[in-house]
């Protein structure tokens, strides 16, 4: 019985700490943009450059994905951890900020998790609405 209590404890105080390779520390982004006027063409490449490095170079990056239909494109992304989104971050404004920011119009940005202020600062342009997880799974 003790061990029964003992891996129950544990598992309580994990939370929501790890499921399927998920954890409470997971920070994740849902973004909505429209492609600017006359860059249809770019799209593609672009991402697909972006793709690339974010998967040979980021391993805390654990989901990166775009979906589209028209003009409107929305990207899925989720890190391990506050630090592996400052990562792509720094990646991102390094190499393809400019490039991104010439190609789409962000619309909307919404946080999930424990995003840190640095994130939160370099963020901001885009003024996003932040939300922690209140209840869930994940399988």
């Amino acid at each position: 019985m003790k061990t029964i209590i003992t891996i129950a404890a544990a598992a309580l105080s994990a939370g929501a700490a790890m499921a399927d390779g998920h954890s409470a520390d997971d920070v994740h982004w849902h973004i909505t943009m429209t492609v600017n006027e006359g860059k249809a063409d770019a799209v593609q490449p672009l991402l697909d450059r972006m793709v690339a490095a974010t998967q040979e170079n980021e391993p805390g990056a654990l989901v990166y994905d775009y979906m589209g239909d028209g003009d409107q494109v929305h990207i899925s992304e989720r890190y391990a951890d506050n630090a592996a989104a400052m990562t792509h971050m720094g990646n991102f404004g390094a190499n393809f900020a400019e490039e991104f920011i010439q190609t789409f119009t962000v619309n909307s940005v919404a946080v999930y998790g424990p995003a840190g202020d640095d994130l939160k600062e370099v963020l901001a342009p885009f003024s996003p609405t932040y939300m922690q997880q209140i209840s869930g799974f994940a399988r």
